[in-house]
């Protein structure tokens, strides 16, 4: 009988560990989709900037065409 609790004890503590993974993991999803958004983000401004000098670069004749 005590093997019978030692194997659920060890089966409840295992469970409990994947719980905590399972929390985990899904925190470190949500944070790197944050991070993602904010990349997408700078990306996105990044890109405007390089339009904009290349506007700017033209119009003062500072490009070959």
């Amino acid at each position: 009988m005590s093997t019978d609790n030692l194997v659920l004890e060890y089966l409840r503590a295992i469970r409990a560990t994947q719980d905590r993974h399972t929390q985990d993991l899904l925190e470190i999803k949500g944070r790197l989709g944050i991070l993602e958004q904010q990349y997408a983000s700078i990306s996105r401004r990044v890109d405007h900037l390089d339009q904009r000098l290349d506007r700017v670069e033209r119009r003062l004749d500072l490009v070959e065409a």
